[in-house]
């Protein structure tokens, strides 16, 4: 098993092993695959601006200094996160430099373009608009969101994809071959890195590099499973507590409860745990799909979601966490209603564009002999005195509007037996109309 060269300045694994041509680039073959868009582009030999959107350890800074060298342009790269207005100016004075001393074009690099802000991402315009620099921004997160609509529409969007377990395997065996000759990892160890990994290829090399120097330190001549536990820290998935991510992941918690799959709800609710979510969130949003997907198909799956809320409160993790879990699996095995969310959306929005009508005499609320001689609550009929305890042929709405008919029971849980209860209460409003 070989060591690590050691030299003056280290080099970290990820950056030994940068892909130095198109050919040595691992993954995104939906963007470098024959005739695929990246590919077409870096043959065409033309630059043009673009952002590339994906998570991390997947190639954007890779793909962005690649592009520099296809296009025989010299590169400048900037951090959002350390640079200003000031870098910006100073990047495009020397890429004004580099046009007229030299006559090279520049590659302007914009790690993490999400972090700029309006003003900051306004003074890349003019330079990229008359053609000074070619800007290539890299983001984790969505750019509808987080890039400038004048920015935005000046670039292509390129989305990269996580590293798949194969592209890995690949990644592994290239290690191997360059850095790690004669690197011994039996195939669990292997399994367990890429599980790590998580589709991050930084993330993978960094790991395996922990591995061979805790096993040069323990002269241990195989990595194995059980090495790698005892070695390597806790690491969670990949997750963002507000980005893409974290609200890619709710939505398919939320869908897989409403398409009624016990299991996918599990799986996700754990996902989003296992990367550190915050249970209390995804406590609130229990409750909500109850009363918005179940609805009064079964009003005992609100209970329940309140109950395990208040649990999860008194108990915290990681005890609470299965109160949770089994309101989930109640939810996504209840009868599903979003008829009473349906009906209410539209009161709303009706409400939200109509005049303001008036509320009819026998509605008002009449506590003086003032207002009785007003005519307020005059004939109201008293719906406990009526037969079956209600007024057949009453009306409830402002005059002169028509029965909006919100309400549309369906047939599924406790929602048949209302569907049935209103329209016998129907069928006494035309009794009454008839007599």
């Amino acid at each position: 098993m070989s060591l690590l060269p050691m030299t003056e300045k280290f080099t970290p694994l990820a950056e030994a092993l940068r892909p130095k041509s198109i050919d040595e680039l691992i993954g995104q073959k939906h963007l470098f695959g024959e005739g695929k868009p990246l590919a077409t582009a870096f043959v065409s030999g033309k630059p043009h601006s673009m952002i590339l959107w994906g998570p991390p350890g997947v190639g954007k800074t890779t793909i962005a200094r690649l592009a520099a060298t296809v296009f025989d342009c010299d590169f400048i790269p900037l951090s959002a996160v350390l640079a200003g207005v000031k870098e910006i100016r100073q990047a495009i004075e020397l890429a004004e430099q580099n046009l007229q001393q030299f006559g090279r074009h520049t590659i302007l690099f914009v790690d993490e373009i999400h972090r700029f802000n309006k003003a900051q991402q306004d003074a890349l315009l003019p330079f990229v608009e008359s053609g000074l620099v070619t800007f290539i921004g890299a983001t984790t997160e969505n750019p509808s969101f987080e890039v400038n609509s004048a920015l935005l529409s000046r670039s292509q969007v390129y989305v990269l994809q996580s590293l798949s377990e194969s592209e890995l395997s690949d990644l592994l065996e290239k290690a191997k071959k360059t850095i790690f000759q004669g690197l011994s990892i039996d195939a669990p160890a292997k399994q367990m890195l890429i599980n790590l990994a998580d589709g991050d290829a930084r993330k993978f090399l960094n790991l395996l590099e922990q591995a061979d120097h805790a096993a040069q330190i323990k002269n241990i001549s195989e990595i194995t499973e059980e090495f790698l536990k005892n070695s390597l820290g806790t690491h969670n998935r990949r997750f963002d507590k507000a980005g893409d991510y974290f609200y890619d992941q709710i939505s398919a918690l939320h869908k897989s409860v409403r398409g009624s799959n016990p299991d996918a709800a599990l799986y996700w609710f754990c996902r989003m745990i296992d990367g550190g979510a915050d249970a209390k969130y995804l406590a609130r949003r229990i409750v909500r799909m109850a009363w918005e997907d179940i609805g009064l198909a079964d009003p005992r799956a609100m209970q329940l979601a309140n109950d395990a809320a208040s649990t999860y409160e008194r108990l915290g993790s990681p005890e609470g966490e299965l109160a949770l879990a089994e309101a989930l699996i109640y939810l996504a095995a209840a009868p599903k209603s979003n008829a009473a969310y349906s009906a209410y959306n539209q009161a709303k929005a009706f409400v939200a564009n109509d005049t303001t009508r008036e509320v009819p005499a026998h509605l008002r609320n009449a506590p003086t002999q003032l207002m009785k001689q007003l005519g307020h609550g005059h004939a109201y009929r008293y719906a406990h005195d009526e037969p079956h305890a209600y007024a057949a042929g009453e009306n409830y709405l402002p005059d002169g509007m028509k029965d909006p008919q919100w309400y549309e029971p369906t047939n599924r849980g406790l929602e048949i037996k209302i569907k049935e209860k209103l329209a016998f209460l129907k069928s006494l409003d035309e009794q009454s109309k008839k007599k």
